[in-house]
């Protein structure tokens, strides 16, 4: 027999929590995944985003192995004693991979459930940004710099893009406690501003569509989650 692929990369599987994911932000779990890579998500929701990962990379070798043994049971292989050997091994890598996903979807929920108590309770505050500190904490948030320039001491902030941005806008939100800047460095060097978890907090709720509606629970797909645990003889 030929020896076994190893189970392919993929950026994430399906999981039947990611419906309730979706309606408590408001994003798909895609969109969360980048939100988080660019350090837009407040710790919750970051939090949140790690632990599916986890899930998703565990759900993807699940549904490997599962596509392993019906690959086995095809009739394109003689039923041999090298045949039976393969697929106890891999019956017992699925059962293994199995738990890992359950145990993922575990803590996937324990990230959940608060989140989802919080969206029901009332919120203060929330849509209060306008869409100007809309736009300068998104640009914050990847990558801005505070300056002075030696000669005029005229003060400006420079994000990665290399657009700038009013610093009277900055300090407002600076006030607001939703920009924090490193005033460890100086000035003429340039302060690293961040957002602070009460800034990813905000930005994330007012990019958050007004309703949101249930997504629909995808179908079933081979090796989807929950299944019954395979039983070995």
């Amino acid at each position: 027999m030929p020896p076994e692929p190893a189970p392919a990369a993929g950026r994430r599987a399906v999981s039947p929590l990611d419906h309730r994911i979706e309606a408590v932000t408001g994003h798909d779990v895609d969109t969360l995944w980048a939100l988080c890579d660019r350090g837009v998500l407040d710790e919750p929701h970051a939090h949140l985003v790690d632990r599916h990962r986890e899930l998703a990379q565990a759900q993807t070798s699940v549904t490997f192995y599962l596509k392993l043994l019906n690959r086995l049971s095809s009739g394109e292989f003689p039923v041999d004693t090298a045949w039976f050997e393969r697929v106890d091994r891999a019956v017992g890598q699925m059962e293994e991979a199995a738990g890992e996903r359950d145990a993922a979807a575990r803590k996937v929920l324990a990230a959940l459930e608060p989140i989802e108590a919080a969206t029901a309770a009332p919120v203060r505050g929330e849509g209060t940004l306008t869409t100007e500190d809309q736009a300068a904490l998104l640009a914050i948030a990847g990558g801005a710099k505070l300056y002075e320039h030696l000669l005029t001491g005229r003060l400006s902030v420079t994000v990665a893009s290399g657009t700038r941005i009013p610093y009277a806008e900055v300090r407002k939100l600076e006030d607001a406690g939703l920009v924090v800047r490193d005033t460890g460095h100086p000035l003429h060097a340039g302060q690293p501003a961040a957002l602070t978890d009460a800034g990813r907090a905000a930005l994330f709720a007012a990019r958050r569509p007004p309703t949101t509606t249930h997504v629909p629970k995808p179908p079933a797909r081979p090796g989807a989650w929950p299944s019954a645990p395979a039983q070995r003889r």
